[in-house]
């Protein structure tokens, strides 16, 4: 590339997006919103018991330093001048914990991923302690019902069950953070002087955070028995929050921060109310844009922060629908059930047979999120017959994703009162055409994919590129680049859809009611726990081994 071409390339900006499933670090032009160049690095999921999810901090801070290293040496085979990177965005999985000490910069447990269920028993001792015993009390402040999936109740349990944690409390060495403000820290000095941060996106996810006054709420610290001097400093979602401290883009200031879903709600350019955008990751989220107004629903979504874009910019609120197993439904048919080696394959399967044959998939695997908030759910597939095979299962498992769209899709269209008229939709599992055909068939209208499907790390890109110091990216409506898309339209009926629907929800109501916290007599739920059944058992082995040995 000649000098004068590097010259009309114009100033760039990074982006971490450091999901549930992978790390990646992709690199942006400001002024075209082009992806030049990137690199992706997949993260280990540890289950050490069942319901637990689990992931290694340092091994998602040495991925994205990997990813950064990686993308900036396909920059400089490009010949493109890494001095043109003038700023990094972070967008990260949301509600996942971290504590960690700050003068050792170490963590002090595994990271408790948004997907864990370990403290099901803390909600309910939680719960018990509201009048009323009502898990949507504190609604009114936080927009979140008290759930396994939020920060507040898994830092309880690391202070209730980690001896290493409490001991870094007692001690003021312990720091707590989501991901974003691991990393940040991180990035940024970490224990020689890193900045201790999260911005209101990522805040509104923890329980903790009031989302009217955008500060960390006492009476909830209080409440979950959680010291503030452990939480990080609340900031914009577009400001300069401090420098790399090291490797090839050393002294690029960090200056945007949002939460994954948030990002994507930017990077989709949902800025109005009304809009929406719908991802499809490791889980599937639905977003719609409710303006300067935090909307309360009566259908079982949440009310979150959707962006603050700096430091003097009014906050924007949104209804979100999350629904916790998409994506992850794939990897689980790959890895648990091996029917597949590759997630490719799904498409392909399902594209064969092009129907379920009656057969629904709930996978429900660490409870159903919204619009139930069930966490006694467990993942079913009935109306299986001799006919179904691995091809059905597959269009199954691909057609519940679609069906918990649906679901969230009506809470949003009952509690605006003006229904969506086409879906705006990301994420990884977007580059399957069979699943988009299938979502536009169960929705009954259009599905618009943009052509560049990162719209997660363009949204934390647009952020850190458009923040005060840094102004090389501007978000009015009319400097925004266009976005070319594509548009699935409904093939089937309405009446077809409808009945399929049906039967979906018929499935649901068989997933819940399957797990309860309970557990059986000495922790062992094995027949032998029980002495007496457990005699009569081997009595009657011994009895048939000796008549065996007798006749013979």
């Amino acid at each position: 590339m000649a000098a004068s071409d590097r010259m009309a390339l114009g100033p760039l900006v990074g982006s971490i997006d450091q999901g549930t499933s992978s790390t990646r670090f992709l690199v942006f032009n400001a002024k075209t919103a082009e992806l030049l160049s990137h690199h992706q690095v997949e993260i280990q999921q540890k289950f050490p018991k069942e319901g637990w999810v689990e992931q290694d901090p340092m091994e998602i801070l040495k991925s994205v330093h990997e990813c950064v290293e990686r993308t900036c040496e396909k920059l400089q085979q490009l010949n493109i001048d890494l001095s043109n990177i003038k700023a990094i965005g972070v967008s990260n999985q949301r509600e996942t914990t971290v504590v960690w000490d700050k003068t050792t910069g170490e963590p002090l447990y595994n990271a408790i991923v948004w997907l864990d269920l370990r403290t099901q028993s803390t909600v309910e001792r939680l719960v018990k302690k509201l009048p009323g015993k009502n898990k949507n009390f504190f609604k009114c402040r936080t927009g979140l019902p008290i759930s396994t999936y939020f920060s507040a109740v898994k830092v309880r349990w690391l202070l209730d069950n980690v001896r290493d944690v409490r001991l870094a409390v007692d001690n003021g060495t312990a720091m707590f953070g989501t991901i974003d403000s691991w990393l940040i820290w991180s990035l940024t000095g970490g224990k020689d002087g890193g900045v201790h941060c999260t911005d209101v996106t990522n805040a509104s996810r923890t329980m903790l955070f009031n989302i009217h006054s955008l500060d960390w709420d006492p009476e909830l610290c209080h409440f979950f028995d959680i010291p503030m001097k452990i939480l990080p400093k609340v900031r914009s979602s577009s400001e300069i929050y401090g420098l790399m401290k090291s490797g090839a883009l050393t002294g690029v200031p960090i200056s945007g921060c949002l939460g994954d879903q948030s990002a994507a709600l930017v990077g989709q350019m949902c800025f109005q109310d009304g809009q929406a955008k719908n991802t499809y990751g490791t889980g599937c989220f639905l977003l719609c844009n409710t303006g300067q107004k935090a909307v309360f629903s009566e259908h079982g979504l949440l009310t979150t922060i959707a962006y603050k874009l700096g430091r003097d910019k009014p906050v924007c609120y949104a209804l979100e629908g999350s629904v916790a197993i998409a994506g992850a439904v794939v990897r689980w048919l790959r890895d648990n059930l091996g029917i597949v080696k590759t997630s490719q394959e799904v498409e392909k399967l399902a594209a064969e047979v092009g129907t379920s044959y009656g057969c629904y998939f709930v996978p429900a695997f660490s409870g159903l999120y919204a619009p139930y908030w069930e966490p006694s759910a467990r993942g079913i597939i009935c109306g299986l017959t001799q006919f179904t095979n691995r091809n059905h299962i597959a269009f199954a498992a691909l057609e519940a994703v679609c069906f918990q769209t649906r679901e969230i899709l009506d809470a949003i269209n009952k509690d605006s009162g003006i229904p969506l008229q086409q879906l705006q939709v990301d994420g990884g599992m977007t580059n399957n055409k069979v699943l988009m055909q299938l979502q536009s068939d169960i929705l009954s209208i259009p599905v618009v994919k943009p052509s560049m499907p990162e719209t997660t790390a363009l949204g934390a890109a647009m952020a850190a590129g458009a923040a005060e110091g840094v102004g090389i990216w501007s978000l009015n409506p009319g400097d925004l680049t266009a976005v070319t898309c594509e548009r699935f339209e409904p093939q089937i009926n309405p009446e077809e859809s409808e009945f399929r629907y049906a039967r979906w929800k018929k499935a649901v109501k068989k997933s819940m009611g399957w797990e309860t916290s309970e557990v059986p007599p000495n922790g062992d739920p094995s027949i032998f726990c029980s002495l007496p059944l457990g005699f009569f058992i081997m009595s009657s082995m011994i009895m048939l081994i000796g008549a065996k040995y007798v006749s013979g």
